[in-house]
């Protein structure tokens, strides 16, 4: 199983807090079946000033500890970019990494309210070449006045990736409304855990896959 939306990577972001709660993230994710991981830290101007530079340095660091502990995961690097005005400029000249050096990005829109011009600038990154992958739709507070957007996106080629605890109803009922809705509308392109921790937003997918099959 690949997770490819996860803050393992300890310190850096809202995620892991240290190197422990990483390994002890790593363990529980291989015991849930996962065998490929994507390290994917929030970059967002201004709060969390993550590289793809930076992001492959801790990867890296990170790599080299769980084979020292004999914890059979491979990691790949990414990150949960915030759309900015400048997140175009950071893709182009790599200072945004993208999934494993592919052309598919993790795109995080604002939680609380539709960023200005958002499908017109979504549909710029993707006429540049790249795929968004839109993390996290279902939780988003503004889904409910703007789903035919979501809609638009999806059916444009944007793709969009569902929380594995949302499905199960760990975010509420809401998110776990939307989750459904865009799963039956033939939507929903990736499910990924989106972990933090190793309690609520641990690493743990097999649930989620269970339910989908």
């Amino acid at each position: 199983m690949i997770d490819l939306h996860t803050h393992i990577l300890p310190g850096i972001d809202d995620g892991a807090k240290n190197l422990e709660m990483s390994l002890e993230m790593a363990r529980m994710a291989v015991e849930d079946g996962t065998t490929i991981l994507a390290c994917t830290p929030h970059i967002y101007p201004g709060l969390y000033m993550n590289t793809q530079e930076g992001i492959k340095a801790e990867c890296a660091k990170l790599q080299k500890a769980l084979d020292v502990f004999h914890i059979p995961l491979k990691l790949v690097v990414g990150a949960d970019a915030h759309l900015v005005p400048e997140l175009l400029d950071g893709l182009k000249t790599g200072r945004v990494p993208t999934l494993n050096d592919s052309r598919y990005f993790l795109l995080e829109p604002s939680h609380h309210v539709p960023p200005p011009n958002f499908e017109e600038s979504v549909f710029q990154i993707s006429a540049s070449g790249y795929v968004p992958v839109l993390t996290h739709p279902e939780r988003l507070v503004w889904i409910e006045q703007h789903y035919a957007t979501f809609v638009r996106l999806a059916q444009r080629g944007v793709w969009m990736q569902l929380t594995a605890g949302a499905i199960l109803g760990k975010f509420g009922k809401r998110a776990r409304y939307w989750s459904e809705r865009m799963l039956e509308e033939g939507l929903v392109h990736l499910v990924a855990s989106d972990a933090h921790t190793i309690s609520m937003r641990s690493p743990k997918m097999a649930d989620a896959r269970e339910r989908l099959i």
